[in-house]
């Protein structure tokens, strides 16, 4: 256990010194293939800077089924500040959320893998995926071919959580993540002199009341026991204190469980841009871009992960969450056509910082057990 948390304390931070944004993780993916070529895996590069990696299983006697196991490789666009040795050496892009143990993790199983061939039969398909954190990583993977020679039956994902003591594993039966929207406003108003404003029409005043009424979709026409979440992320327009502003651009996000839910609050948000829009006698039009869909675990793929968790981790270090996530996880596009389970496996420190922070670290301890838990769960589904 001691060596072989020391090689995953090394790739980890070796990943976390040198982070690289969605798309562009060159280093990261050559880093993986280095790994597995020194540990007896093949590998193949796929959509662009995807890797995956084949470990064939020696027992006989067994179905010859095929099962994925999938890390995500890439950063965020953060300037750390956690002081560390390791910290990224980088400027502005960061390992805010843990994609660096994620991908130390599968390395580990991997490793754990390959000098167990002869425990499981069937194959074990790596896949180390880049750019989850715009969405689009795992729809690349998947039209390039990810899921394919040899068809997967089944597929895990894991991610550490900051929210969770070290080595606990958290599973959510059901839905576990929301679909995710972004919406891109335009408010087309009319400029003039700042002190004549009777003269033009504001876009900032007018964008401000869309801002207002939006927050209504959620709080007075969303059925209460339905998560929802609506937020505007930017808002940009204006050149100068005294001239009117004449067109405003705002992007942000919907996040829902409900696919009925989803649909009716486009249409609400459509609506209610458009007729404020025009009661100022302005222009208003919204783009909607859908990023992802809800995450859903299959039933008996948790229950195999939980049964996993309990003799790696132990019983009491297995939790069922009882809430869903209003996150995105675009390991949701895999579920959507494979059978498989999204496990949280707890990295939590005595300084607690959320994903995506300035400050966000984790408790190393959780490589190991989570290397051990991805290929027990492996073993465990192609020998059942």
């Amino acid at each position: 256990m001691d060596t072989l948390k020391e090689k995953l304390v090394a790739l980890r931070r070796q990943i976390h010194r040198y982070p690289e944004l969605g798309t562009r993780e060159f280093k990261t993916a050559a880093l993986v293939e280095k790994t597995l070529a020194a540990a007896g895996v093949s590998t193949r590069r796929i959509a662009g800077t995807g890797v995956v990696g084949i470990i064939a299983g020696r027992k006989k006697g067994v179905a010859g089924r095929v099962i994925a196991l999938r890390a995500d490789m890439d950063a965020l666009p953060i300037q750390e500040c956690t002081g560390k040795a390791y910290a990224s050496r980088c400027a502005g892009i960061m390992h805010a959320c843990g994609h660096d143990a994620n991908t130390a993790m599968l390395l580990g199983a991997a490793m754990a893998l390959a000098g167990q061939r002869e425990f499981f039969g069937g194959k074990v398909k790596l896949v180390f995926q880049p750019n989850e954190e715009s969405s689009g990583g795992a729809k690349s993977m998947i039209k390039a071919g990810v899921l394919k020679k040899p068809d997967i039956d089944a597929i895990v994902g894991i991610h550490v959580s900051p929210w969770l003591a070290t080595g606990t594993l958290g599973l959510k039966r059901g839905e576990m993540m929301a679909a995710v929207d972004r919406f891109t406003i335009e408010i087309s108003g009319d400029g003039g002199h700042g002190a004549y404003p009777h003269l033009g029409k504001d876009a900032i005043v007018i964008a401000a009341q869309v801002v207002t009424a939006l927050q209504a979709v959620v709080s007075r026409e969303t059925d209460p026991v339905e998560p929802a979440v609506i937020t505007v992320g930017t808002i940009n327009g204006g050149e100068r204190f005294n001239i009117l502003c004449g067109r405003v651009t705002m992007v942000g996000t919907v996040r829902t469980l409900n696919k009925d839910v989803r649909r009716a609050i486009r249409l609400q948000m459509e609506r209610k841009v458009r007729g404020i829009a025009r009661a100022f006698g302005a222009g208003g039009t919204i783009v909607w871009e859908n990023l992802g869909v809800p995450l859903i675990n299959d039933p008996r793929m948790l229950e195999l992960c939980r049964r996993s968790g309990e003799f790696v981790l132990g019983k009491n270090r297995v939790r069922l969450l009882e809430k869903p996530s209003m996150g995105g996880e675009d390991f949701a596009e895999y579920l959507q056509r494979v059978p498989g389970c999204f496990m949280y496996v707890g990295c939590g420190r005595g300084d607690v910082y959320p994903w995506h922070h300035e400050k966000f670290d984790i408790d190393e301890n959780v490589l190991p057990a989570g290397a051990n838990l991805l290929a027990d769960i492996a073993k465990r589904y192609l020998n059942q």
